[in-house]
């Protein structure tokens, strides 16, 4: 299976922005006073939607979609198979309101988001399982007995 790396659908100028000034920092260390810093400041949220890193392991009998979703409850996440694609939707709230002049610098994405994998094996859907544990989601999804590698014996004549 051929690994892809996820980019988000929109790369916004401002995104683009904080990629450099992220690459600058690490570059020449965290004090370093990137001149442009302050002409893209921003309302946190604008332009910054949230959606959350996705892994997917393949071990044999079954693939593992693991998902990070720190600070969101598993009330707030809806899981739904369809086909050989796997929905995971959801929210993440802000905790506590923080006024926008409040704001130094903001990061952490909020709102609503919605990641779908599609699978390159059929699994079992009545036998998913998903765990949330330490801010990652973990799906467990057998695969169907037809997926599964079998060894053939080639018998001499």
């Amino acid at each position: 299976m051929a690994m892809e790396v996820w980019r988000p659908r929109s790369m916004s100028p401002f995104r683009l922005l904080d990629e450099m000034e992220h690459e600058m920092e690490d570059l020449m260390g965290r004090q370093t006073a990137w001149p442009f810093r302050t002409l893209w400041r921003r309302a946190p949220g604008d332009g910054m939607a949230f959606a959350p890193d996705v892994e997917v392991v393949d071990k044999g009998d079954r693939l593992i979609v693991c998902m990070d979703l720190p600070g969101i409850k598993k009330e707030e996440i809806d899981i739904s198979m369809t086909g050989n694609t796997l929905t995971v939707k959801g929210e993440r709230k802000k905790a506590t309101e923080v006024k926008e002049e409040e704001y130094q610098r903001t990061e952490i994405r909020y709102g609503s988001f919605l990641r779908s994998v599609t699978l390159d094996e059929d699994v079992n859907a009545e036998k998913i399982e998903a765990n949330l544990k330490d801010g990652v989601l973990e799906v467990v999804l057998p695969k169907v007995e037809a997926a599964k590698p079998t060894r053939i014996q080639i018998k001499a004549k």
